[in-house]
């Protein structure tokens, strides 16, 4: 019987992923079909687990089935990643996009992001204030616990590594190693890497204008397949972003989200507070604030169901080149570095809200003025090399309670919220990655404001 109610819910996903096919063959708006993907996981979820029960055999033998399509989604963004990556910023070099503003680019990126990863930090420590939370109140069962001796057990004897080796870590020693994304600090690696090979193009150009224009072209011909593999990819998104809300929705506790709705809701006050820090920092920069998040909604709902910051890359080099008229070099530095550093939400507030909450079971005043700025100074410290993909928020806690000497198990009392928080934290982290990039390209004069202004959003990703 239950073979064949899975059989079932399958089919019915396979009704509605027809649907988003139908929606594109009648040439509806590539961000209507989003957000009809969005309803549509949203009901199919909410109707698997009123209908089965979230503890339901049927509904653990449906959510693999219902991955093959959201994960696989997942994985097919990570798969053009290092690629995009890589190609992009070295095609930059052949644009001239990159040359005397190199430094001053970099530094921009990074100021901002390490700056608004400390500003988060306090934002977190601010809501945590406000509501009161105290991790010694919160109620957990046998997952929590369980979460908790695990993490106190494979961090046993871990320490923090100190700032020159977290920068140490950044230095590509095998680029070859790196693109396969295989160190948390990978990304920015082959950014490294990259920037060495453009460099070098660049004084390949200047001494043999031959051999600089047969390289450029065959660069030319490589980002123009890698760009037609990533535009194939981001057609997909409808029905990943279908599979991905049902499976999360069904599989929601939420019987634990409301025992825990107070820590639920002071995150989100912090997240969303944050938003609007970096819709403060678009205006700073005389662009409308409303026109940055009409123009990024797409990729942070696609950030928020995936909850993978490095699957939301191709997604948000493109939103800012096409849609908010970043340069090729800017966009894919801010992407890339966001990946790794300053992530606002999984490096700053989650750490910080965390620090303040296990404070008072070690008899630390969490209002002490000194425990407050050592708290915003570890968190963005800490926040280099913590990966964008799934668990980067848990690395980074860990990192943070380590170097505070705060007990590390007490970071498994959320597992059972810990996915419906980090669908926000991720949004916030792409958030944080586009705000730098529009923020330096507006700095440096290289944004095209005819572009970011164009209200046609549909005409500026094509083949969408």
């Amino acid at each position: 019987m239950s073979t064949l109610q899975v059989i079932l819910n399958v089919a019915i996903l396979l009704v509605f992923v027809g649907i988003l096919y139908v929606m594109n063959k009648k040439h509806v708006k590539f961000s209507n079909r989003v957000f009809a993907g969005l309803g549509l996981g949203i009901a199919l979820g909410l109707g698997l687990q009123l209908f089965y029960g979230i503890d339901s055999q049927v509904l653990a033998e449906t959510t693999p089935w219902y991955s093959i399509i959201g994960t696989g989604y997942v994985k097919l963004l990570q798969m053009v990643a290092m690629p995009l990556i890589f190609i992009s910023i070295l095609i930059a070099f052949t644009k001239m996009t990159i040359g005397k503003n190199f430094g001053k680019m970099a530094a921009l990126i990074l100021a901002i992001l390490i700056g608004t990863t400390a500003v988060s930090a306090g934002v977190g420590i601010l809501s945590a204030t406000i509501f009161d939370l105290d991790a010694t109140q919160i109620m957990h069962g046998d997952a929590e616990t369980e979460r908790g001796a695990y993490l106190e057990e494979k961090t046993s004897g871990m320490t923090a590594p100190d700032l020159p080796t977290q920068i140490i870590e950044l230095f590509p020693a095998n680029p070859f190693l790196d693109l396969t994304g295989a160190r948390s600090t990978s990304t920015i690696a082959v950014v490294i890497f990259a920037a060495f090979l453009g460099f070098a193009y660049l004084r390949v150009a200047r001494k043999d204008e031959a051999t600089g224009a047969t390289i450029k072209k065959g660069l030319d011909a490589i980002y123009a397949l890698i760009m037609g593999v990533v535009t194939i990819v981001l057609r997909l998104t409808p029905y990943g972003i279908l599979a991905i809300m049902a499976r999360t929705v069904a599989t929601s506790d939420f019987g634990a989200i409301y025992n825990m709705g107070k820590f639920v809701i002071a995150s989100y006050v912090a997240l969303i507070i944050m938003l609007l820090v970096h819709l403060l920092i678009i205006s700073l920069s005389g662009l409308n604030p409303f026109t940055y998040l009409k123009k990024s909604a797409e990729t942070l709902l696609f950030a928020f169901t995936s909850r993978s910051s490095a699957g939301a890359l191709p997604m948000n080099i493109k939103t800012q080149t096409g849609r908010l008229g970043v340069p090729e070099g800017i966009a894919n530095f801010s992407g890339s570095f966001g990946l790794s550093i300053g992530q606002n939400g999984c490096a700053g507030v989650y750490p910080a809200m965390l620090a303040i909450m296990i404070a008072p079971t070690v008899g630390i005043n969490p209002l002490d003025p000194v425990f407050i700025i050592t708290v915003i100074a570890v968190v963005a410290v800490s926040s280099f090399g913590v990966a964008g993909v799934g668990g980067g928020a848990t690395f980074a806690a860990i990192l943070v309670l380590s170097a505070l000497d705060l007990p590390i198990a007490l970071a498994g009392i959320l597992i059972s919220v810990e996915p419906l928080i980090d669908m926000g934290r991720t949004a916030l982290n792409v958030s944080g990655s586009m705000t730098a990039g529009v923020a330096t390209a507006r700095v440096t004069k290289e944004l095209d404001t005819e572009i970011y202004n164009n209200k046609d959003v549909s005409a500026q990703v094509a083949d969408l």
